[in-house]
C-alpha cells in the first residue's frame, strides 16, 4: 500500500495544479471581458458580447472537465499502483498425502480470496520432500516461504537458527491459540519453549485390520498385540487374493525406516549407542537384536506381505487396504481419518505391536514452518495460522464431514461431540496411542540425540537411515541377503560414529 505521506503529497500536488488553472482562467476572463463584466447588466450589451461570454464559459467548462479527467486518471493510477503492491504470493512445499492435498485445494478456494495471498504449491513424495527442504532450508535458500517438515526436523532446524520462531506470531493471533495444542506435540516441535513449526496433523501408529476376514477365519486380534501374534494372524489369513499384512518397504528413513525402527526398538535393538554427552556412540547394526528385528520384518513380508513390498509406503498400502487386497496394515493412525465410510465400518484397530517394551507406537506430526529466508514472513504466518488453527477444523467439517478433520493436534478437537461421534471408531484409540508413544525412551537402551521413536534425533540419521533402508529394501525384494544388508549398513552407520 502507498503510505499516508505519499498519498497526501500527491493530493497536494493536484490541488496546487487546480489552483494554478483557476488563477489562469480568472486572468483570462479579466483581460477579455473586464468591461462586460463591469457593465454586464447593461441592457444594450451586444449579441457578439453575449456570444463571446458563452465561448468563455464553454472553455472554462472544458478546462474543468479536463481537470476532472486528470484527477480521475491520477486516482486510477494510484489505485492500480496500490493493487499491484497488494498482490502477494508465497511458495509452499508439501507432502502428497490426501488431507494435505485437500488443504491446498481449500487454500485456493478460501484463503486466497480472503487474504489476497496466492499460494503456489510444490507437492512431493515424502523422501523427496525431506531431501529438498533440508537442502534448501539448511543452505538458506529462498525457494520456499513455508515448508512442511516433521517432528524429526523441527527441533534440529530450530536449534540451528534456520526457522522463524512462532511464539510471538501465535500470541498476536486472534485465531491460533497455542495453548490448545496437545502438549506432547507442542513439546516435540519446540526448543527451549519456542515453537518452531505448527502441526497440521499428528499421529502415532497402530494396526488396522479387516474385522470380517479375521472373524471368518476364527481369529482374534488382541487390543494390544505382540509382533509374534500379529505375524501369526497375518500368515494364517494370507491367500492368493488377499495378503496377510501390508508394511512399508520403500527406501527412506521416513518410509521403511519409520516402520522398521519401531520394530527394532521393541525387539531391543538400536542404531547406535549413546555417549554420556548424548552424542553418537558405536554403531549397533551388527548386534543380534538388530539382526533379529530385520530378519523378522523381511520374513513377514515375504511370507504374508503385499506384492511389490519393496516399493510400498503409506500411500501404496492405503490403496491396497481400501481395495480389499490386504487384511491388515501397520502404519500411521491418520490413515483412519482418510478411509471411505465403508472401509471404516469394517475396520478395527489395535495398538502398535510390542515384544520387549511396553509400547512401540511412534509419535509424529506433519507441520508447517517458516524458513528465516522467506521474503514475506507475514504472509507465510497468515497461511500457517489459517491451515492449522481450530477454525480450519470447522471448515473441513463443513466441507467434508467431521471424520475428515486432520487429527492429533488440538485438545479442543477431542472435546467436540460431533468429532467424537463421527470418528468413534478411531478417535480415542488414536489419542491413546499418541499419549502412550515412548518418545523419551523408545527401546531398551539409551539412544543419542533428541527424543524420537521411529527415528534417531540426530542429523546423521537422515543419510544413514536412507542409505541403510535402500539395502533393507533390496533384501525385501530378494536382491541381496539380509546378512549382506546388515554388514553394509554397519559400515555406513559406523562412519557417523564419534
Amino acid at each position: 500500500m502507498l503510505d499516508e505521506k505519499t498519498h497526501r503529497s500527491r493530493w497536494l500536488t493536484l490541488l496546487s495544479l487546480l489552483a494554478a488553472f483557476a488563477i489562469l482562467a480568472a486572468a483570462c476572463g479579466s483581460d477579455s471581458g473586464g468591461e462586460s463584466s463591469d457593465g454586464g447588466s447593461d441592457d444594450d450589451s451586444s449579441a457578439s458580447d453575449d456570444s463571446g461570454s458563452d465561448d468563455d464559459d464553454a472553455m472554462e467548462d472544458d478546462d474543468a472537465m479536463e481537470d476532472d479527467d486528470a484527477m480521475e486518471d491520477e486516482d486510477d493510477a494510484m489505485e492500480d499502483g496500490d493493487e499491484a503492491m497488494e498482490e502477494r504470493s508465497i511458495t509452499v512445499a508439501l507432502v502428497g498425502n490426501d488431507n494435505i492435498v485437500r488443504m491446498g485445494e481449500l487454500a485456493e478456494e478460501f484463503f486466497t480470496p480472503e487474504t489476497g495471498i496466492t499460494v503456489n504449491l510444490t507437492v512431493l513424495d515424502e523422501q523427496t520432500l525431506r531431501e529438498v527442504t533440508t537442502r534448501d532450508v539448511g543452505a538458506g535458500g529462498e525457494q520456499f516461504d513455508v515448508v512442511q517438515i516433521g517432528m524429526y526436523e523441527t527441533p534440529q532446524f530450530g536449534a540451528n537458527g534456520w526457522l522463524v520462531g512462532l511464539n510471538d506470531h501465535a500470541a498476536a493471533s486472534d485465531t491460533y491459540d497455542i495453548d490448545d495444542l496437545i502438549p506432547a506435540v507442542r513439546n516435540g516441535l519446540s526448543v527451549d519453549g519456542e515453537l518452531y513449526s505448527s502441526p497440521f496433523y499428528a499421529e502415532s501408529s497402530f494396526v488396522m485390520y479387516r474385522a470380517d476376514l479375521l472373524e471368518e477365519a476364527g481369529l482374534t486380534m488382541p487390543d494390544a498385540p505382540t509382533w509374534d501374534e500379529v505375524a501369526e494372524i497375518a500368515r494364517a489369513i494370507d491367500s492368493d487374493e488377499v495378503a496377510g499384512i501390508c508394511l512399508r518397504g520403500k527406501p527412506g528413513w521416513g518410509d521403511l525406516g519409520a516402520a522398521f525402527t519401531t520394530v527394532l526398538n521393541t525387539f531391543g535393538g538400536t542404531w547406535w549407542e549413546a555417549n554420556e554427552d548424548g552424542s553418537i556412540g558405536a554403531a549397533q547394526v551388527d548386534q543380534p537384536e538388530f539382526a533379529e528385528a530385520l530378519n523378522f520384518y523381511v520374513d513377514l513380508l515375504n511370507d504374508a506381505g503385499e506384492d511389490d513390498a519393496a516399493n510400498s509406503s503409506f500411500n501404496e498400502c492405503k490403496s491396497l487396504y481400501e481395495e480389499g487386497k490386504v487384511a491388515m496394515w501397520y502404519d500411521a493412525t491418520v490413515a483412519a481419518s482418510l478411509f471411505p465410510d465403508d472401509v471404516v465400518a469394517n475396520t478395527k484397530f489395535a495398538l502398535a505391536p510390542t515384544k520387549e517394551t511396553a509400547a512401540s507406537g511412534w509419535l509424529w506430526a506433519w507441520t508447517l514452518a517458516i524458513p528465516v529466508s522467506t521474503s514475506d514472513e507475514d504472509a507465510a504466518w497468515q497461511f500457517i495460522d489459517w491451515a492449522t488453527n481450530a477454525d480450519y477444523h470447522e471448515l473441513i467439517a463443513e466441507q467434508d464431514g467431521w471424520r475428515a478433520v486432520p487429527p492429533g493436534t488440538r485438545q479442543s478437537l477431542y472435546e467436540r461431540p460431533e468429532y467424537l461421534e463421527a470418528a468413534d471408531a478411531f478417535a480415542q484409540r488414536t489419542l491413546d496411542a499418541m499419549l502412550a508413544a515412548p518418545i523419551d525412551n523408545p527401546g531398551t537402551t539409551p539412544r543419542p540425540g533428541l527424543p524420537g521413536v521411529q527415528y534417531v534425533g540426530v542429523p546423521e540419521f537422515q543419510d544413514v537411515g536412507t542409505r541403510c533402508t535402500e539395502l533393507f529394501s533390496a533384501a525385501i525384494a530378494g536382491s541381496i541377503s539380509v546378512d549382506d544388508a546388515l554388514a553394509d549398513c554397519q559400515i555406513i552407520a559406523s562412519e557417523a560414529s564419534s
